[in-house]
Protein backbone atom coordinates (compact mmCIF):
# COMPACT_ATOMS: atom_id res chain seq x y z
CA UNK A 1 0.00 0.00 0.00
CA UNK A 2 1.57 3.61 -1.02
CA UNK A 3 2.43 5.85 2.15
CA UNK A 4 0.82 8.95 2.88
CA UNK A 5 3.14 11.03 1.57
CA UNK A 6 3.16 9.17 -2.03
CA UNK A 7 -0.58 9.58 -1.88
CA UNK A 8 -0.13 13.33 -1.19
CA UNK A 9 2.51 13.77 -4.19
CA UNK A 10 0.40 11.49 -6.63
CA UNK A 11 -2.59 13.58 -5.87
CA UNK A 12 -0.76 16.79 -5.69
CA UNK A 13 0.79 16.01 -9.28
CA UNK A 14 -2.39 14.65 -10.71
CA UNK A 15 -4.20 17.72 -10.17
CA UNK A 16 -2.06 20.58 -10.84
CA UNK A 17 -1.66 18.80 -14.30
CA UNK A 18 -5.13 18.72 -14.89
CA UNK A 19 -6.22 22.35 -13.76
CA UNK A 20 -3.18 23.03 -15.58
CA UNK A 21 -4.18 21.68 -18.41
CA UNK A 22 -8.17 22.43 -18.89
CA UNK A 23 -7.32 25.75 -17.54
CA UNK A 24 -4.48 26.58 -20.26
CA UNK A 25 -6.31 28.93 -22.20
CA UNK A 26 -8.47 31.32 -19.91
CA UNK A 27 -4.87 31.18 -17.33
CA UNK A 28 -3.78 32.67 -20.96
CA UNK A 29 -6.09 35.48 -21.12
CA UNK A 30 -5.56 36.38 -17.49
CA UNK A 31 -1.75 37.02 -17.87
CA UNK A 32 -2.54 38.47 -21.00
CA UNK A 33 -4.91 40.89 -19.28
CA UNK A 34 -2.27 41.19 -16.92
CA UNK A 35 0.15 42.32 -18.96
CA UNK A 36 -1.90 45.26 -20.99
CA UNK A 37 -3.67 46.28 -17.32
CA UNK A 38 -0.66 46.53 -14.94
CA UNK A 39 2.07 47.84 -17.44
CA UNK A 40 5.65 46.64 -17.86
CA UNK A 41 7.15 43.77 -15.58
CA UNK A 42 4.85 40.26 -17.17
CA UNK A 43 2.29 38.63 -15.60
CA UNK A 44 3.78 36.86 -12.79
CA UNK A 45 5.15 37.96 -9.44
CA UNK A 46 7.88 35.90 -7.75
CA UNK A 47 9.04 36.02 -4.33
CA UNK A 48 11.56 33.80 -2.31
CA UNK A 49 9.71 32.37 0.52
CA UNK A 50 10.89 29.35 2.86
CA UNK A 51 9.89 25.99 2.07
CA UNK A 52 9.85 22.27 3.67
CA UNK A 53 13.06 22.49 6.80
CA UNK A 54 13.13 26.24 5.96
CA UNK A 55 14.59 26.08 2.50
CA UNK A 56 14.59 29.23 0.81
CA UNK A 57 12.20 28.75 -2.97
CA UNK A 58 11.13 31.38 -5.35
CA UNK A 59 7.08 31.88 -4.90
CA UNK A 60 5.30 32.39 -8.08
CA UNK A 61 1.72 33.98 -8.87
CA UNK A 62 -0.17 36.05 -10.83
CA UNK A 63 0.96 39.95 -10.12
CA UNK A 64 -2.14 42.19 -9.00
CA UNK A 65 -0.55 45.25 -8.58
CA UNK A 66 0.92 48.37 -10.95
CA UNK A 67 4.25 49.02 -10.26
CA UNK A 68 4.03 53.02 -8.83
CA UNK A 69 6.06 54.95 -6.58
CA UNK A 70 5.82 58.20 -4.80
CA UNK A 71 8.24 61.49 -5.00
CA UNK A 72 10.56 59.63 -2.51
CA UNK A 73 10.93 56.42 -4.47
CA UNK A 74 8.92 54.25 -1.79
CA UNK A 75 5.93 51.92 -3.60
CA UNK A 76 2.54 53.64 -3.09
CA UNK A 77 0.37 51.82 -0.44
CA UNK A 78 -1.45 48.03 -2.11
CA UNK A 79 -5.04 49.89 -2.17
CA UNK A 80 -3.86 52.75 -4.56
CA UNK A 81 -1.67 50.24 -6.54
CA UNK A 82 -4.09 47.33 -7.25
CA UNK A 83 -7.13 47.91 -10.04
CA UNK A 84 -10.48 46.04 -10.13
CA UNK A 85 -9.35 43.19 -12.04
CA UNK A 86 -6.12 43.03 -9.87
CA UNK A 87 -8.68 42.55 -6.74
CA UNK A 88 -11.01 40.56 -8.47
CA UNK A 89 -7.83 37.73 -8.83
CA UNK A 90 -7.13 37.90 -5.34
CA UNK A 91 -10.80 37.92 -3.86
CA UNK A 92 -10.95 34.79 -5.55
CA UNK A 93 -7.18 33.49 -5.41
CA UNK A 94 -7.16 33.53 -9.26
CA UNK A 95 -3.87 35.23 -8.31
CA UNK A 96 -2.26 32.01 -6.64
CA UNK A 97 -3.12 29.18 -9.19
CA UNK A 98 0.39 29.77 -11.03
CA UNK A 99 1.99 27.95 -7.79
CA UNK A 100 0.75 24.89 -9.52
CA UNK A 101 3.99 25.21 -11.16
CA UNK A 102 5.92 24.75 -7.92
CA UNK A 103 3.62 22.08 -6.81
CA UNK A 104 5.16 19.95 -9.70
CA UNK A 105 8.61 21.12 -8.95
CA UNK A 106 7.69 19.62 -5.83
CA UNK A 107 8.25 22.58 -3.74
CA UNK A 108 4.96 23.06 -2.32
CA UNK A 109 1.91 20.81 -1.81
CA UNK A 110 -1.72 21.67 -2.83
CA UNK A 111 -2.38 21.16 1.34
CA UNK A 112 -0.01 22.83 3.75
CA UNK A 113 1.11 26.05 5.49
CA UNK A 114 1.28 29.17 3.13
CA UNK A 115 4.83 30.00 2.60
CA UNK A 116 4.80 33.55 4.65
CA UNK A 117 7.54 36.10 4.12
CA UNK A 118 11.43 34.59 4.94
CA UNK A 119 11.99 38.21 7.21
CA UNK A 120 9.37 35.96 9.70
CA UNK A 121 11.34 32.96 10.03
CA UNK A 122 13.77 34.67 12.55
CA UNK A 123 10.72 36.36 14.47
CA UNK A 124 8.86 33.11 15.14
CA UNK A 125 8.49 31.73 18.62
CA UNK A 126 10.36 28.59 18.40
CA UNK A 127 7.87 26.50 18.46
CA UNK A 128 6.64 27.28 15.18
CA UNK A 129 9.00 26.60 13.02
CA UNK A 130 7.94 23.32 13.14
CA UNK A 131 5.43 24.23 10.53
CA UNK A 132 8.61 24.26 8.17
CA UNK A 133 8.45 20.40 8.61
CA UNK A 134 5.85 19.74 6.06
CA UNK A 135 5.78 21.36 2.34
CA UNK A 136 3.96 25.12 2.07
CA UNK A 137 0.45 24.61 0.46
CA UNK A 138 -1.45 27.07 -2.00
CA UNK A 139 -4.45 26.40 0.76
CA UNK A 140 -4.58 25.13 4.10
CA UNK A 141 -6.24 24.94 7.87
CA UNK A 142 -5.78 28.61 8.33
CA UNK A 143 -6.83 29.51 4.49
CA UNK A 144 -10.35 28.27 5.38
CA UNK A 145 -10.99 28.97 9.15
CA UNK A 146 -10.41 32.67 9.25
CA UNK A 147 -8.28 33.50 6.58
CA UNK A 148 -6.95 37.03 6.72
CA UNK A 149 -9.33 37.94 9.58
CA UNK A 150 -7.11 35.39 11.96
CA UNK A 151 -4.27 36.45 14.17
CA UNK A 152 -0.96 35.38 13.25
CA UNK A 153 -1.03 33.37 16.10
CA UNK A 154 -3.82 31.66 15.26
CA UNK A 155 -2.95 31.03 11.96
CA UNK A 156 0.55 29.59 13.14
CA UNK A 157 -1.66 27.60 15.49
CA UNK A 158 -3.81 26.20 13.00
CA UNK A 159 -0.69 25.27 10.88
CA UNK A 160 0.74 23.23 13.30
CA UNK A 161 -2.67 21.52 13.92
CA UNK A 162 -2.14 20.86 10.53
CA UNK A 163 1.08 19.23 10.96
CA UNK A 164 -0.16 17.01 13.71
CA UNK A 165 -3.27 15.80 11.86
CA UNK A 166 -2.44 15.85 8.17
CA UNK A 167 -3.74 12.78 6.90
CA UNK A 168 -5.23 12.56 3.17
CA UNK A 169 -8.49 12.59 4.35
CA UNK A 170 -7.83 15.86 5.97
CA UNK A 171 -6.24 17.39 2.44
CA UNK A 172 -9.44 16.79 0.29
CA UNK A 173 -11.36 18.49 3.06
CA UNK A 174 -9.32 21.03 2.92
CA UNK A 175 -9.21 21.06 -0.65
CA UNK A 176 -13.35 20.98 -0.76
CA UNK A 177 -13.89 23.63 2.01
CA UNK A 178 -11.28 25.78 -0.44
CA UNK A 179 -13.47 25.84 -2.95
CA UNK A 180 -16.84 25.96 -0.93
CA UNK A 181 -15.55 28.80 1.42
CA UNK A 182 -12.31 30.22 -0.48
CA UNK A 183 -12.91 30.26 -4.11
CA UNK A 184 -17.19 30.85 -4.60
CA UNK A 185 -17.64 32.72 -1.22
CA UNK A 186 -14.23 34.31 -0.78
CA UNK A 187 -14.03 36.85 2.16
CA UNK A 188 -10.90 38.58 2.34
CA UNK A 189 -9.49 41.70 4.69
CA UNK A 190 -9.61 45.10 2.75
CA UNK A 191 -6.07 46.18 0.81
CA UNK A 192 -5.80 48.95 3.67
CA UNK A 193 -6.01 46.79 6.43
CA UNK A 194 -3.72 47.41 9.36
CA UNK A 195 -1.23 44.40 9.83
CA UNK A 196 -1.40 45.58 13.10
CA UNK A 197 -4.47 44.24 13.67
CA UNK A 198 -3.68 40.94 13.07
CA UNK A 199 0.16 40.73 13.97
CA UNK A 200 -0.12 39.79 17.40
CA UNK A 201 3.57 38.54 17.19
CA UNK A 202 5.48 41.39 15.97
CA UNK A 203 6.74 39.32 12.36
CA UNK A 204 6.33 41.88 10.04
CA UNK A 205 9.22 44.44 9.94
CA UNK A 206 6.69 47.30 10.90
CA UNK A 207 5.24 45.74 13.60
CA UNK A 208 8.24 44.78 15.17
CA UNK A 209 9.48 48.20 14.93
CA UNK A 210 6.47 49.42 16.80
CA UNK A 211 6.61 46.79 19.38
CA UNK A 212 10.89 48.20 19.62
CA UNK A 213 10.13 51.06 19.86
CA UNK A 214 6.87 51.12 22.42
CA UNK A 215 9.60 48.64 24.60
CA UNK A 216 11.82 51.48 24.58
CA UNK A 217 9.61 54.07 26.00
CA UNK A 218 8.44 52.34 27.99
CA UNK A 219 11.89 51.92 29.62
CA UNK A 220 12.67 56.24 28.89
CA UNK A 221 9.01 56.87 29.99
CA UNK A 222 6.54 58.96 28.31
CA UNK A 223 7.44 60.18 25.00
CA UNK A 224 7.43 63.86 23.47
CA UNK A 225 4.62 64.01 21.23
CA UNK A 226 4.98 64.81 17.52
CA UNK A 227 4.36 68.30 16.57
CA UNK A 228 2.04 66.74 14.24
CA UNK A 229 0.32 63.95 16.47
CA UNK A 230 1.05 61.39 13.61
CA UNK A 231 2.57 58.01 14.39
CA UNK A 232 5.97 58.16 13.68
CA UNK A 233 6.05 54.23 12.71
CA UNK A 234 6.34 53.66 9.14
CA UNK A 235 4.06 50.73 9.27
CA UNK A 236 5.14 49.83 5.17
CA UNK A 237 3.43 47.58 2.99
CA UNK A 238 2.15 44.36 3.97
Amino acid sequence: MLSYVALKRLLDVSVAVVVLVVLAVPLGVVAFIITRTLGPGGPFFRQVRPGLDERPFSVIKFRTMREAYDAAGEPLPDVDRTPPFGWFLRRHSIDELPQLINVLRGEMSLVGPRPLLLEYVERYPLEYRRRHDVLPGITGWAQINGRDFATFRQRLDMDLWYVDHRSLATDLKILWLTVTRVVFRPSIAPLDQDIAEVDDLGLHASTARATSSAATSSRRGPAEPTTDGRDEVDRGSA
